[in-house]
């Protein structure tokens, strides 16, 4: 498996996997594996995001027209980069508000 030196850390040497934790190495030439871990104020679970086919798939309209909704700013919509993702819960708000 190819690895960049460059992309690694000075103080660690090869791990066994890509998503292992790089072991150091101890005073004493002992491996040591660190572990970190992230914690935010926002531990509630994460809603995963819907691309623009999967939205549009839900609301039973083109791709394109949600997109342009999105630009519009007429429908809530995270946009990363060329890419827009939305929230099913959203959508269902979003849904509930319209006049039948």
């Amino acid at each position: 498996m190819f690895r960049n030196p460059r992309l690694l850390p000075s103080s660690t040497t090869e791990s066994n996997s890509l998503f292992e934790p790089p072991m150091k190495t101890s005073g004493n030439g002992n491996h040591v594996q660190e572990h970190t871990t992230t914690v935010s104020c926002h531990d509630a679970a994460f809603e995963p995001l819907l691309d623009s086919a999967e939205a549009a798939a839900l609301l039973k309209i083109h791709p394109k027209t949600l997109q342009k909704m999105a630009r519009k700013h007429e429908i809530s919509a995270i946009r990363i980069g060329k890419l827009w993702r939305f929230r099913a819960s959203t959508l269902n708000e979003w849904l509930e508000k319209i006049p039948s």
